[in-house]
């Protein structure tokens, strides 16, 4: 048996990937701060699971809760293969970094950071104890690698993720186990939204991305989270390090 375990999972690109993992016959175990009903229907009508687990990933004590409540639904006998999707992710705030308050900073670097390090510290301990394959991709961005005004503390959490993901890897090697980062480029999400109204004085190219809106240049969700699933699934070829980019894909 196989199952994904998907951060961020109720809507966006993590909706996607849940419902692509379920319609693969995949079990998914979500977890993020609201549920998606739709995702126990595509379950049903594809003989697979699917477990809600309620987390607020910038809490540490939420995580913790979150990762006992996934071991206590894994780890069982039928278990073959685990893949974690760090997905979640917070583009909050966005301006100039005299103007970011402390506890902003603190949350953003919490969620797209020490969340998914913890999340693939814990799985692969996990999974490396119970003799099964964890395939982990984090979701990550183009402004890990290059800078954008506004964006000081959302491009440092993804250039650091990026590190995290090759370091990791690279203690990896002679397991079965793989981590790699995933940059989706630009999706119709309400990340988009959130960039989008922005100011120009704190989000110099604000109007680069309203434009990608008004011109139907953002990608669907369904279309970004089949090329995952493809890398993932085709789990002899997965570079383990790698940092993918859809544009090599689409």
């Amino acid at each position: 048996m196989e199952t994904a375990i998907i951060t961020g999972a109720s809507k966006g690109l993590g909706a996607s990937v849940a419902k692509l993992f379920l319609e693969s016959g995949i079990n998914v175990i979500g977890i993020s701060r609201s549920d998606n009903t739709k995702l126990y229907d595509y379950a049903k009508q594809n003989n697979a699971t699917y477990h809600f687990i309620a987390c607020d990933l910038s809490e540490q004590a939420s995580l913790q809760k979150a990762c006992k409540s996934v071991d206590e639904i894994l780890f069982h006998e039928t278990l073959s293969k685990v893949y974690l999707i760090n997905n979640a992710g917070l583009v909050d705030p966005i301006d100039r970094a005299e103007n970011i308050e402390m506890d902003d900073l603190m949350k953003q670097v919490q969620i797209n950071t020490v969340a998914p390090m913890t999340l693939t510290n814990h799985f692969l301990k996990k999974a490396s104890e119970h003799h099964v394959q964890l395939l982990a991709a984090v979701v990550t961005s183009g402004a890990a690698e290059k800078p954008k005004y506004g964006w000081s503390v959302y491009s440092s959490t993804k250039a650091s993720i990026n590190m995290y993901t090759q370091v990791a890897a690279i203690e990896q090697e002679g397991t079965e186990h793989a981590v790699i980062a995933f940059s989706p480029g630009v999706m119709d999400t309400e990340m988009q939204e959130t960039i989008r109204s922005s100011s120009q004085e704190a989000f110099k190219d604000v109007d680069s991305f309203r434009a990608l809106k008004e011109n139907n240049l953002l990608r669907g969700t369904d279309i970004i989270g089949g090329v995952l699933i493809d890398i993932l699934m085709d789990d002899e070829n997965v570079e383990n390090g790698k940092i993918y980019d859809v544009r090599e894909y689409i």
